[in-house]
């Protein structure tokens, strides 16, 4: 691992760890924050109605897969689980286009972005294969290679059956002169 990977996850991961244990400790805090999303969004997705029992889970959530990112064990999932957390987050925490009062809007406008600017990073963290070739890549070797044996396999199939049609061609031959 790289010296910018080992110092730039644990920077990235800290503010889910802290914000995670946060949220379970104290999810009174967030109930009313996440109560209107939810109320939008909690039916057609399925979730419980209990927005103390959703917020601890986030916190879980994030507290989990921050420590994983922040020591480097599989960091494209901790990336990715807390990329996830992070948009229902956002959009609860901080409806700037709601806001009428105009520093209030400015104030949720700034965190609203960093937390957008937080999302980038946790999509590059998820899509960071440290020089390694990715699923996708491998995938595409995989085939090739699969391919290309059964390209193979066919072509020596059709060697091996005209080898044994002249070898039958040929006994026949023998035959007749062995009668005849």
């Amino acid at each position: 691992m790289t010296l910018v990977r080992r110092v730039a996850r644990p920077m990235l991961a800290a503010m889910f760890v802290v914000g995670g244990l946060d949220q379970f400790k104290h999810p009174g805090r967030k109930t009313d924050t996440v109560r209107p999303l939810l109320e939008k969004v909690g039916p057609t997705v399925g979730l419980p109605d209990d927005p103390e029992l959703l917020v601890r889970a986030n916190g879980v959530a994030m507290v989990a897969a921050g420590s994983l990112l922040a020591l480097g064990r599989l960091p494209r999932l901790a990336s990715s689980v807390l990329a996830a957390t992070l948009v229902p987050t956002t959009l609860a925490a901080h409806p700037f286009w709601d806001e009428q009062d105009p520093e209030r809007r400015a104030q949720q406008q700034v965190q609203f972005l960093k937390n957008l600017g937080l999302l980038g990073g946790l999509l590059l963290a998820a899509v960071d294969t440290e020089g390694r070739p990715g699923l996708a890549y491998r995938a595409k070797l995989v085939s090739a290679s699969a391919h290309r044996a059964a390209r193979t396999t066919r072509r020596e199939a059709r060697h091996a059956a005209r080898a044994a049609a002249r070898e039958a061609r040929l006994k026949a031959v023998q035959a007749q002169h062995a009668l005849g």
